[in-house]
């Protein structure tokens, strides 16, 4: 996904950056404004956030505004809400999976089906694009802790290079 929309972001590096950042936040763009969900955002604070200039923001969404594949996508953007920090107070589990290679198939049903079979719920499964994030993870937040004989399970398990229990 991401190569097919950097091209049009490859002779302006902070735009580039800016967009892939507005990706991985799920902020979309709507009437050439910046949006988190329905709450609309400021240049300003946005830049201050991305550690850039409010301008290069605001031509950054002009381009995407102006650029109807791009303007397609980033009107469609949600931005998630992951568990993994407030699992604790919930008193539920987070395994957090270092893949071998983020792009080998089947690394989350694997490690799933290892979980479902010990009868544990997942409440939440949250994958990084590899193709936007250096080092992706997968996280996967369940409804109790993970019992400790399942780790070495968790952690032989397909395309698993490492993993961190929370």
């Amino acid at each position: 996904m991401w190569k097919d929309l950097s091209k049009y972001f490859k002779n302006y590096p902070k735009r580039k950056i800016i967009a892939q950042k507005m990706l991985e936040y799920g902020l979309k763009i709507k009437d050439n404004k910046l949006y988190c969900g329905e709450i609309e955002l400021s240049d300003s604070k946005i830049a201050r956030a991305f550690d850039t200039d409010r301008r290069a923001i605001a031509v950054t969404i002009k381009t995407i505004s102006n650029t109807p594949q791009l303007a397609e996508i980033f009107s469609k953007l949600r931005p998630t809400c992951h568990l993994k920090d407030v699992a604790s107070d919930f008193k539920w589990g987070v395994i957090e999976i270092i893949p071998k290679d983020p792009s080998l198939p089947g690394i989350l049903a694997e490690v799933a089906s290892i979980i479902s079979i010990n009868n544990i719920s997942i409440r939440q499964a949250i994958v990084d694009d590899f193709e936007f994030t250096e080092e992706p993870r997968l996280f996967i937040i369940t409804e109790k802790q993970i019992p400790s004989e399942l780790i070495p399970k968790i952690r032989n398990a397909k395309g698993v290079k490492g993993l961190l229990i929370y």
